[in-house]
């Protein structure tokens, strides 16, 4: 039989794993699996994405202006981008008119221009908007080849800040 002093010592022990466990959890959360309707009324999920390729999920809406905002500042950096499985996920119902505001979002920015960019609505699962517990738009999630979660974005991170979470991966 344990002491009362050993008894205190091994639950401070458990309880100091179990912490250290779920804080490593959270700093490398897999790819959700999504599978979202793009605006081809096509559907893509997570296994379509190639293997040993980073990951970039961005959950937005299209008529979002912080989300308008960071497409006008990634467009220059598509090259940069080449690499990497860009998903953009909105959170948009399918009818008529709100599949077209996801046509228009990936003619704005010329997305088809892109192979390694998809686009699609998760409704009405919103599992991805539960998954990372997303309360504003846009979020971003940065993984490496691996599939290990380099860096989420809960705001829009200046540029210089989120291209250097891209070199990482």
């Amino acid at each position: 039989m344990f002491t009362l002093k050993e008894m205190k010592r091994l639950l401070f022990a458990l309880s100091f794993i179990i912490v250290a466990g779920c804080s490593r959890a959270q700093s490398t959360l897999p790819i959700p699996a999504y599978k979202i309707l793009t605006p081809d009324s096509v559907y893509k999920s997570y296994t379509d994405l190639k293997r040993d390729k980073p990951v970039m999920i961005i959950y937005f809406s299209p008529d979002c202006s912080h989300c308008q905002h960071l497409m006008n500042e990634l467009r220059p950096k598509m090259n940069e981008l080449k690499k990497m499985q860009v998903v953009l996920i909105a959170f948009t119902r399918t009818e008529y008119p709100y599949l077209n505001l996801l046509r228009d979002f990936k003619k704005n920015y010329n997305l088809a221009k892109y192979p390694n960019v998809t686009i699609g609505t998760e409704y009405p699962t919103y599992k991805v908007q539960q998954y990372y517990q997303i309360r504003t738009t846009p979020y971003i999630a940065i993984y490496d080849h691996n599939g290990k979660l380099v860096k989420a974005y809960e705001k829009v991170p200046e540029m210089d800040e989120l291209m250097a979470s891209v070199k990482k991966a």
